[in-house]
Formats: structure tokens, sequence, C-alpha cells
């Protein structure tokens, strides 16, 4: 029987299909030169090669492999084209059956992409046999003599490039495993995706290591694939996306590819809908309650805000609330007294004083305390003819406007 696996190696390292932060240590493989796009010229050269670390960790949630060392700008993908040679009729067999299974799911007259496209030769299959709109996107050249397909040298942009383009369908072969962050790149799909007006389906093809896991063997791990995926790691990086249609293997099993729907949650749609709203509302808000201050400043009135760190400094950060038109700020918190609001610089004095100089205006700037303060007021005889607290985007009179800030029934 194994001794059991101690606690003490638990590495909170972010899984970056999955985002759980409870990762082992798997591989350590050392420092080791490029294997693939280092492309030495001579003995010399290869000897000399600059070299990186193999530090291969293992997600104990869904089992992705990932290398957490991994820098992206150390690998010329713009100088070198990621080249993977198989020429051997059983490789090649399974790319004539992938290209079948490719224009089963097209539309008549679709529109493809292919993030990542090498030199093209995938996606000549479908552009070649059905009239459509076909896009490359590779940040290495490599594919601009191609004339069935538009070929662009540069990565592809999820927000933009997706709804210009409106694509059917979406490929990525050998592409997901040179990424840092996998699941970030595929829910950029996703949402891009969820606001076009017609289905997105996404191709993913991606060496698969569930044999590594029972063989043991080495040589699959290296610089230029950072993620290492097997099975469940890329179902559960592909159900983060949307609907998986199907999931295989191909190639004796070295190859994983799914088929998923592009889409999100309808909740995550409604939030990201009502975060937009907050945005703009939050613009408005500064606007409309710059406005009230400023009327308050000039008004002639003696106006005190109350609370001087915390959200109180917050609220004076995002309306502006400076020294020269709000000298006076008070605290019930006698710690703080003598202290300075963070960034606009009041000195905080006292709430005791203002028994002696009572305001015409108090300015709580803190609601989740709004009535104990009002009660903390009443109790140390602090009189004001208005308070004023921050609700829906406004400043609103605590006595005589609705808020969910009121005194508690006596």
């Amino acid at each position: 029987m194994s001794a059991p696996t101690s606690v003490s190696f638990f590495r909170l390292y972010p899984c970056p299909v999955c985002g759980v932060s409870a990762a082992l240590t798997f591989f350590d493989g050392g420092q080791a030169p490029l294997a693939a796009l280092g492309w030495p010229r001579s003995t010399e050269e290869a000897q000399a090669m600059a070299r990186y670390p193999l530090d291969f960790v293992q997600c104990t949630a869904c089992g992705h492999v990932w290398n957490r060392s991994f820098r992206y700008e150390a690998v010329p993908y713009r100088e070198h084209s990621n080249r993977m040679f198989n020429s051997g009729s059983l490789w090649r067999g399974h790319l004539a059956e992938l290209a079948e299974t490719t224009l089963a799911m097209l539309p008549q007259c679709p529109c493809v992409v292919e993030i990542g496209c090498g030199c093209g030769h995938f996606l000549q299959a479908p552009a070649l046999r059905r009239i459509g709109r076909y896009f490359g996107f590779d940040p290495n050249g490599q594919a601009q003599a191609q004339t069935c397909f538009q070929f662009e040298a540069r990565l592809f942009t999820p927000h933009e490039d997706l709804p210009r383009l409106a694509p059917d369908l979406i490929v990525m072969r050998h592409v997901l495993e040179h990424f840092t962050e996998p699941a970030a790149f595929v829910l950029q799909l996703a949402w891009a995706a969820s606001r076009c007006a017609k289905p997105v389906r996404l191709l993913v093809e991606v060496p698969c290591i569930d044999r590594v896991f029972s063989t043991g063997r080495l040589a699959d791990f290296f610089y230029e694939h950072p993620q290492q995926f097997g099975t469940e790691s890329l179902r559960t990086l592909l159900e983060r996306a949307g609907h998986i249609e199907r999931l295989w293997h191909a190639y004796d099993g070295e190859v994983a590819l799914g088929v998923v729907r592009l889409g999100l949650p309808a909740a995550w749609q409604e939030r990201a809908d009502a975060a937009a709203r907050f945005a703009q509302a939050s613009r408005q808000a500064k606007e409309t309650i710059g406005a009230q201050l400023a009327q308050l400043a000039t008004s002639g009135q003696r106006v005190v805000i109350w609370g001087g760190t915390g959200k109180a400094a917050a609220f004076m950060h995002y309306y502006g609330v400076d020294g020269e038109r709000f000298p006076c700020v008070v605290d019930s918190d006698s710690e703080k007294v003598g202290t300075y609001v963070p960034g606009t610089g009041q000195l905080i004095r006292s709430r005791d004083e203002l028994k002696a100089n009572p305001p015409d205006v108090v300015i709580i700037t803190t609601q989740w305390r709004a009535a104990d303060i009002v009660m903390e007021m009443r109790r140390e005889g602090i009189a004001a003819k208005q308070i004023l607290l921050e609700h829906q985007g406004r400043l609103i009179d605590f006595w005589h406007d609705p808020h969910p800030y009121a005194l508690p029934p006596m």
C-alpha cells in the first residue's frame, strides 16, 4: 500500500483549466532548451542554446498538467513556425477523417476561422471543397501565399475578431497546449460568441497525455507545450465554454478532440449586463453627486463630512471632496482623530467639536452604519438641519427620502 500524499506537497498554483489552487509536483524536467522552435544551425549553437525550466505540476481537481514556470515571451512564435511533422499514412488518414467531420458541421456558404493555422494545410480542405469565407490567424506569416483563404499574420482577438467575422466554426488544432491561460482564452471566445446572432462552434484538437499516465513516458514534456491535456482536463475546459456536442480520441488515443457550441450560462450573461448597467450608473453618479457637492460648497451652509477613512475616504476620492471646499471632517472613532484623510488631506476631528458648533449639513459617507451615526448624534446632542447620504447615484435626505438605512423601530 502506497504512503498517503502529504498535504504539505500541495502548491497554491491556480489551475489554468479549472482555476482550483491545489496542485502537486508532477515532473521536474530540470532546465532544457526549446525543443521545437529553437532551430539551431550548428552543433555549437545547439549546445549553447538558452535553457528554460520544465516545472510540471498537476491539478488535483481536474487532473490537468502544466508547466508553472512557462513564459510565452521565451518562445519565438513570430520568427519560427511551430512545425509538427507527420507524413505517415495513419496521420494522413486522421486528417482526412477530420476534414470530413468538419465539412459535415458546416452550413452552405460557411464562415470558418482557424486560430493558429500554421501553413494553412488543414484550412485548405474545407476551403477548396465548399464556397464560403475562410480566415486563418497565426503570428508566423508562413501562410501568406495562400489564395483559398484570407490570412492574417497576427494573434486572434476574440472580442474584436469574432463579432466582426461571425464564424460558424472556429478551429484550434494543436494550439491550446501552447497557451499560458487556455481557459481564459476559451472563455473569451464563449463570451464573444454569446453576443453573436447565430451559433458558433469550436473544434479543438490537442495532444492527449492519457497514455503518459499508464506508460510513464517523459518525451511529451517540453517547453513549447506548457499545457498537457488529458481527456478529463479537456472536458473540464470545454464545459466551461458551452455545451459539448462531441468529445473523442483519434490517432490511437494520442490526440483528443472536442466540439463545443460556445456560450455562457444565462446567469453569467445577466450578471454581465448588470455589471454594464452599474458601470454606466457609476459614471452618472459621479456627475450627479459632484454637481450636488458643488452646489453645497457654494450654498453658504456649514457642511461636515462624517467619516474619514476606509469607505469614507473612498467616498471622498470618488466624488472629489477636497479640503478647500469641505475642510471639516469628523469621525466616531477617537483613535482616528488627529490623523488625515488619505488622498484629500483633511484633518480628522472629533465629533464632539460639533456640539458647540453645530453644522447645517452632515454628509454620512458610510451608509452601512448610517443608522448608528444618526443615533450617536442624538445621544451626543449633535444637531444638524439636514443629514445626507449617497443612495442610487445621488445625495438624498436621511429623514425625508426613501432608502434602506432607516433607524430600527423603537
